[in-house]
């Protein structure tokens, strides 16, 4: 495809109640949509960076400016591109995943719709529904924690993630499995605000049944991860720690993990997604999809992914009303516990003018 010109545009979304994790509260998203426009069609990606650099060092004034001066320029200067040549392309320049993500998934959503494929067909995906599980932020109290539990498994999720810090962990897990039963699938988040140090008191987790304890100790430590593992009984998994296949494999090699949650925005795509999901299945390493808040267009696509047959723990792919009072696309509603796999072109989804229209900052149209 050869590239007629890119959009920038920043959209505003208040979520539908503050979401708390150990390293800060977010109560409204400013996403950055891109939108790619060929003479055969026009594809949508999603940035997931935050305001600020917490998760990761990306953040969204950020991306909009390496997009601007560097990722954008350079994948319209050739004669032509389809997704796979995106990353490619872009490998010179270091760093900014998510920005980079946002880019392929756009050329890729234009690509597919010009060819009539779906995105879940072109990753190999073998389902056509996925189990939905959901976050729960960090709460003021218990009593506040179970309420909210209890709302979301009425709503019929069939798996249950807390976030967890220092000071909120062993007292919450235990008043939601005395709640709710062992029969709960249920695992921690700890977005690594723990050190080593803390293996002991990380231990006491292991008599809840959890599946899995989330990236306990800092993203850049596979060693201490693997020391971690040795003292656990409750699997470990890595979550910011995977930046891509090679540290995916480092990972497994040397015993950092049993199970990794591929977020495509954090390893630079879908395509580079897929190559971990492969990776994994080939060592007998569970995955799952883990989720950004994304609006429906990066939920289309995360659905898509999680459909993949090595996915065989439920992920973070809840419905649009778990964030969003509304969704910048039609909502995507929770069925049983699953979320349905879009099966049109491309993403299979697109923006509802009226509502983008509303909630747009900013835009910014680029020619090639």
């Amino acid at each position: 495809m050869k590239i007629s010109g890119i959009e920038l545009r920043r959209i505003d979304l208040p979520l539908v109640a503050p979401f708390r994790t150990s390293f800060g509260v977010e109560s409204e998203r400013d996403v950055l949509l891109v939108r790619v426009v060929t003479p055969e069609s026009e594809g949508w990606g999603e940035c997931v960076a935050m305001s600020a650099p917490l998760y990761s060092s990306e953040y969204v004034d950020a991306s909009v400016d390496v997009l601007r001066r560097f990722l954008i320029p350079e994948l319209t200067s050739l004669p032509s591109v389809d997704g796979y040549g995106v990353a490619h392309a872009l490998a010179k320049f270091k760093g900014h995943r998510m920005a980079k993500t946002a880019l392929e998934l756009a050329v890729l959503d234009a690509q597919l719709r010009a060819s009539g494929e779906s995105f879940a067909r072109f990753l190999g995906a073998t389902a056509d529904r996925v189990p939905c599980g959901v976050s729960v932020g960090i709460m003021n109290s218990v009593p506040e924690l179970l309420d909210a539990v209890d709302g979301y498994l009425s709503e019929g999720y069939v798996r249950i993630k807390l976030k967890i810090e220092p000071g909120w962990d062993v007292e919450p897990v235990r008043a939601v499995r005395e709640r709710f039963g062992d029969d709960v699938l249920l695992q921690v988040d700890a977005n690594a605000a723990y050190t080593l140090v803390d293996a002991g008191h990380l231990s006491k987790l292991d008599e809840f049944g959890l599946l899995l304890i989330e990236q306990p100790l800092a993203n850049d430590d596979f060693v201490q991860h693997a020391a971690l593992a040795k003292q656990l009984r409750t699997p470990v998994c890595l979550d910011e720690s995977i930046e891509s296949v090679e540290h995916a494999a480092a990972a497994i090699t040397l015993g950092s993990c049993s199970i990794i949650n591929i977020k495509p925005a954090r390893v630079g795509g879908y395509i580079e997604a897929r190559k971990i999901h492969d990776l994994a299945s080939a060592h007998g390493v569970a995955v799952w999809c883990g989720g950004m808040l994304e609006t429906g267009i990066g939920r289309a696509a995360n659905v898509a992914l999680a459909a993949l047959p090595g996915f065989t723990l439920p992920g973070d792919t809840s419905g649009s009303s778990r964030y969003y009072a509304t969704d910048v696309t039609e909502p995507f509603v929770l069925d049983d516990g699953h979320l349905s796999v879009p099966t049109g072109p491309g993403l299979g989804v697109e923006p509802v003018p009226d509502v983008l229209a509303d909630i747009t900052t900013w835009s910014e149209w680029i020619p090639a």
